[in-house]
């Protein structure tokens, strides 16, 4: 079984506005594995954008490393959204339709691995995300979608 961490970002400019998505695997041991920024493109929130950041990050993880892994794996989101990590454990009400769409496509990718965790962390534990979700931002007429 693998312990995987993975620190995710969501970054909007406007809010709504232009947004990007920053996102870090990382092992058991915290040492970083693979690491990706995202320019997601215009008219999204911060919320819509840390949302996306998770649900790349599930995608994202099956593609690199196969289905079969993912499936041995548990995955723990760290997010300095705590609105995000506490929607999707429960603890807060998702009002918004939008979100809403998201949190159910987050729920059928999570599935596929055998355990998901969501943990708060402050942003200052946060900044490789951050700043890769910011770069992807500021280089986003040259970037292109993984996803």
């Amino acid at each position: 079984m693998k312990h995987i961490i993975i620190y995710t970002d969501g970054a909007s400019r406007g809010n709504p506005g232009k947004a990007a998505i920053g996102v870090v695997f990382c092992n058991e041991k915290e040492q970083e594995i693979k690491k990706f920024g995202e320019y997601l493109g215009d008219n999204l929130t911060n919320n819509d954008a840390e949302y996306m950041a998770v649900i790349f990050a599930f995608k994202k993880f099956k593609a690199v490393f196969g289905k079969k892994i993912a499936e041995v794996s548990e995955i723990e989101i760290r997010s300095d959204s705590e609105l995000l990590v506490n929607q999707m454990n429960g603890k807060y009400k998702i009002e918004n339709e939008k979100i809403q769409k998201f949190f159910i496509e987050i729920w059928n990718l999570k599935v596929d691995f055998k355990g998901v965790k969501f943990k708060a962390i402050p942003r200052e534990k946060n900044r490789e995300a951050d700043r890769l979700a910011n770069e992807a931002l500021d280089g986003e007429s040259s970037s292109q979608k993984l996803f």
